[in-house]
């Protein structure tokens, strides 16, 4: 028995849909990653900013201490 003319097409399109669906999966996991990645990268930059606004608080009070002890 021979494959129909139609039969044919709709395999190669069920080939392509396939391949389209594992690129567009393998995209979404890649993409997943590059977000983890950045969202990393900010929550260390705002954990490292917020450290360096600490530390200039503690370093006024010290200052406003020190001037206080000597009027």
């Amino acid at each position: 028995m021979r494959p129909r003319t139609i039969q044919v097409i709709a395999a190669l399109v069920a080939a392509v849909a396939f391949v389209l669906a594992f690129m567009a999966a393998g995209i979404v996991l890649v993409s997943s990653l590059f977000m983890a990645l950045g969202l990393a990268a900010v929550a260390w930059l705002a954990w490292s900013l917020v450290g360096r606004v600490k530390l200039w608080g503690s370093i006024q009070q010290i200052r406003e201490r020190r001037r206080k002890a000597v009027t």
